[in-house]
Parts: structure tokens; sequence; C-alpha cells
């Protein structure tokens, strides 16, 4: 969630309020964040030195924005360029895509190279694994068992395989 904060506040300062609101407008489709949660993170990267927190005084209640620091920058574009090596590939693949435009379009290229390797890999992964299972005989008492796991599996490789044709198709400039 940090580095997903740090994406947007690329765009300029924003507060856990304003935030919130751009995780409900869109990011919450791959990733949901709790005000809470994000008050935690921003907390974090200030204590981090990756942003700092400001302080606007005007008609009602004061607004505390957080800007993204230099260092903050650097931080956000090393995640960007990082290889993926959680377990939850896809809804980081997703969060890096959805900031690919903030990244200078002389990176982008290599993000999305970073992102097909890992796709492919997994789709690889789970193509032998396929293969496996397919060679060795299911006894009939867990057939029904198999088929629903086998029904999973097969939901991943194709969710996979639209994966890379989707980061395939992304027009990087």
């Amino acid at each position: 969630m940090q580095f997903l904060i740090l994406g947007l506040l690329l765009q300029g300062p924003l507060s856990a309020y304003e935030l919130r609101k751009r995780f409900t407008a869109g990011i919450s489709l791959f990733y949901s964040a709790s005000l809470g949660s994000i008050q935690r993170a921003l907390e974090t990267l200030d204590s981090q030195g990756w942003a700092t927190k400001q302080a606007l005084n005007g008609p009602g209640r004061p607004k505390h924005p957080y800007a993204v620091t230099a260092s903050g920058r650097e931080a956000w574009r090393d995640w960007m360029l990082s290889p993926i090596t959680e377990s939850d590939a896809e809804q980081r693949t997703l969060a890096k895509v959805y900031m690919l435009g903030s990244m200078p379009p002389e990176d982008r290229a290599e993000v999305v190279a970073v992102l097909r390797r890992r796709t492919a890999t997994d789709l690889d992964r789970l193509t032998a694994l396929r293969i496996e299972i397919d060679a060795t005989p299911t006894p009939e008492l867990y057939r029904d068992v198999a088929r629903f796991r086998l029904a999973t599996l097969d939901y991943g490789v194709r969710a996979h395989e639209l994966m890379a044709r989707w980061l395939d198709e992304l027009e990087i400039t």
C-alpha cells in the first residue's frame, strides 16, 4: 500500500481522506484500503522520510496533506522496477500498471518486461503442474474432488494467459 500511496502523491500532496477517495474511485477494484490503513501507511512513509506531512490552515478543519520526498520518489521508482516476489502477483501487477503513467517514459518498458517475466514464470509453473496432474491417474473415489481442483487450476492458467496477452498489448511510449 505504501507504494500505491507514493504513486498517488507523485501527482501532488493529498490528505488521508483524499487518498481514501482515490482508492474508492479506482484502486479498490484491485486493492482495498481502509482510512485507518491509509493513515498508518502515511505515518510509516513519514517516519521513513519518503513523505512529509504538511499543515494547511483555512476555513473549516485544518488539512494535513502529505507530499512525496525525493527519497520517496526514488523508493517508488525502485519498487516499480523491482521483480514481484510475493504471492499476490496479480494484485501487484495491476498496481504497477495502474501507476505506469507516473513512470518516466524511458523506464516504462522495463517495468512491463519485469511484469511479463513474472507472469511467464507463473504460467509455466501452472502449465507444468497441469501436465503432471494429467499424467497421474486419479482413483475413482477422488474424481469429483479432482475435477473441481482442476477447474481451479484451469482458471489460474487462463488468468495468466490473459495477463500475458494484456501485458503484450500495452502500448509503452
